[in-house]
């Protein structure tokens, strides 16, 4: 078990708006207010930031107020192991879990994937996800989105979802498509859609029904794979929701940090089950964890900071449909405190 030593925390929260308004079901999201961590040590630095779990209605001010009520212990000194107990999983633990890992990369000398035991990484294909909106509109974007080898479709239940999914399989018929109703539908509304998305050759099928409703699942004949989202929080409901899904996605905010993330990722394959990363629209600072875990996945979700109207720097990249990290970026032992 490695030695706590005291710490200085910075905490601040960030605001960054979105290129345009991303609507999902029941929220559309124009701005985020970010809380970003820097844990620093002697001549080290970890950085390490969340969005929050907009469902859960973790904001950067609540997320903020979490980790102040906590900084007396964290400066004390804190392993990330005693940081599992010490906050709940969410946004405020990611930050921290994320900024503890980078410090100890800068500690180290080492990357974060060979602190995790990974290989080294690749560059992720990653979805690129379109809001819901109009189908005409969803069919214009998805045509101006050339670059992307896979893209992922918001729907949202209002009888237009079809529409939709075959407005956007028109403009772009030889791409990889997910949809993901972020708890729009029920048994009913699944089955009724199911037919429109094996027509248009839909690969992935999202939270379709709501958390606590996953059972009404059981048993349905789907040769499109299912996906579990806000069903699935963390390592603890991933045994309950492998009979029902076949894919859990994971994003830091909702595990509450890597260390958690990975964890999930792991037994998840141990079940059986895909796994899948995503993020909740955060800038190149949140991409570089999720990556790690994007190197053990079968689906990358990690277009965040693609909505921003401005990110980092250095920032992610965008390259023929691959997310591409920064080699300065997040994880790496280059990153220290001035």
């Amino acid at each position: 078990m490695p030695v706590a030593k005291p710490l200085f925390l910075t905490v601040r929260i960030e605001p960054v708006r979105l290129k345009t308004p991303f609507r999902i079901t029941g929220h559309v999201m124009e701005a985020v207010n970010l809380v970003v961590c820097t844990l620093q040590r002697g001549g080290h630095r970890g950085r390490g930031e969340a969005t929050g779990v907009y469902y859960h209605a973790e904001t950067g001010e609540s997320m903020a107020s979490q980790i102040e009520a906590v900084r007396e212990r964290i400066e004390a000194g804190i392993t990330r192991e005693a940081l599992q107990d010490l906050l709940p999983p969410g946004g405020a633990r990611n930050a921290l879990d994320c900024a503890m890992w980078d410090l100890e990369a800068s500690e180290a000398g080492e990357p974060v994937w060979k602190l995790a035991g990974l290989s080294a990484p690749s560059p992720l294909l990653t979805t690129f996800t379109l809001g819901a909106d109009s189908p005409d509109v969803m069919g214009k974007k998805a045509a101006g989105l050339g670059y992307a080898k896979a893209l992922k479709l918001k729907l949202i239940g209002d009888g237009l979802d079809a529409e939709r999914v075959r407005a956007v399989r028109a403009a772009a018929p030889e791409v990889w498509i997910g949809v993901d109703a972020n708890q729009a539908f029920d048994r009913a509304g699944t089955e009724a859609l199911l037919p429109c998305l094996i027509e248009e050759n839909v690969s992935l099928l999202e939270q379709p029904c709501a958390i606590g409703a996953d059972d009404s699942l059981s048993g349905l004949s789907s040769p499109i794979p299912l996906a579990a989202d806000e069903s699935a929080q963390t390592s603890a409901d991933i045994a309950r929701l492998a009979p029902i899904y076949n894919i859990i996605n994971i994003k830091l905010d909702k595990s509450g940090g890597l260390t958690e993330g990975l964890k999930m990722a792991h037994l998840a394959r141990e079940h059986g089950l895909g796994v899948m990363v995503g993020n909740m629209v955060g800038t190149s600072l949140s991409c570089g964890p999720a990556a790690i875990v994007g190197q053990l996945c079968d689906v990358v979700d990690l277009d965040g900071p693609w909505h921003l109207s401005a990110d980092r720097d250095p920032p992610a990249r965008y390259e023929d449909g691959h997310l591409v990290c920064p080699p300065e970026g997040w994880g790496l032992p280059e990153r220290k405190a001035a």
